[in-house]
């Protein structure tokens, strides 16, 4: 194990106080979502290039993404939440998010990301994922995480790639906000 990645897991740990856990990678800091995020939140969950292959977006208004933001926040007040969003943070710019969202015996968890299209191609969805994914199997002790994409989003299926996730079905499908139409899912999984 990198001294990187023991720093990682130490700052998990030590940092469990939902409301202020943070998670430390190499260049970016996840930490749960404030209010005042939802401007910055707003250029990408508004965007319709970034959120082309995300099921529930483009949000249409700034408002509806602060009432996200509100969502994230009270489930960070739980005692023992059923998902955990994570603001994504380069330098002081926040320019995105990744969560883990659940199942009702916490055994399993899907993870999701997305990043401001001015940020993307740096892998920082992968640097994000994988954090969440450390964050999930060693804190939270989830034994399964799978992760769901459009057929034809070839670089987040990229990331499921790079964090360790394989195909585990590809019979799936997706219906996009405001659509009528059914799209191939694939989804990809790994066991701890």
């Amino acid at each position: 194990m990198t001294a990187a990645r023991i720093m990682t897991l130490t700052t998990i740990r030590m940092s469990i106080n939902q409301k202020n856990m943070t998670i430390k990678t190499k260049r970016l800091v996840l930490r749960p979502f404030r209010p005042d995020d939802a401007d910055t939140a707003h250029e990408y969950a508004g965007d319709l290039e970034t959120t082309k292959y995300m099921i529930h977006l483009p949000n249409r208004t700034r408002q509806e993404t602060a009432e996200f933001i509100q969502k994230t926040i009270a489930e960070w007040e739980k005692e023992k939440p059923s998902f955990y969003e994570f603001a994504v943070v380069c330098g002081d710019k926040h320019i995105g998010g990744v969560s883990i969202y659940l199942d009702e015996s916490g055994r399993e968890g899907e993870i999701g990301w997305i990043i401001n299209k001015t940020y993307q191609g740096n892998g920082y969805a992968t640097e994000a994922a994988k954090a969440v994914l450390d964050f999930a199997v060693h804190t939270l002790k989830v034994k399964k995480i799978t992760a769901h994409c459009d057929y034809r989003n070839e670089p987040s299926r990229r990331v499921m790639r790079k964090i360790g996730l394989s195909p585990e079905r590809g019979d799936g499908v997706r219906r996009y906000k405001d659509s009528d139409e059914d799209v191939p899912e694939l989804m990809c999984s790994k066991a701890f």
